[in-house]
């Protein structure tokens, strides 16, 4: 009967945690994209300078939330 309530628990958890865990890259793609739009509004010249850094880094802040994904699955 423990194992079979610590087994529910744990699965609670492990659900929250990850939705914890994805307001980081949420949040992160928000700034991201709305401070490429301010500098893209300042100086239209640097447009795309911009989207391929602003792409680069969505690249790295989705890997952040993937790898808490499998984190979330592997413990």
């Amino acid at each position: 009967m423990d194992s079979t309530i610590l087994a529910e628990v744990t699965g609670n958890i492990a659900t929250v945690g990850y939705g914890l865990a994805t307001l980081g890259p949420g949040i992160g793609i928000g700034l991201l994209v709305a401070k490429t739009q301010e500098s893209v509004a300042r100086q239209p010249e640097v447009a795309g300078q911009l989207r391929i850094n602003m792409f680069i880094g969505m690249a790295l802040v989705e890997a952040l939330g993937l790898i808490g994904l499998v984190a979330g699955l592997m413990f």
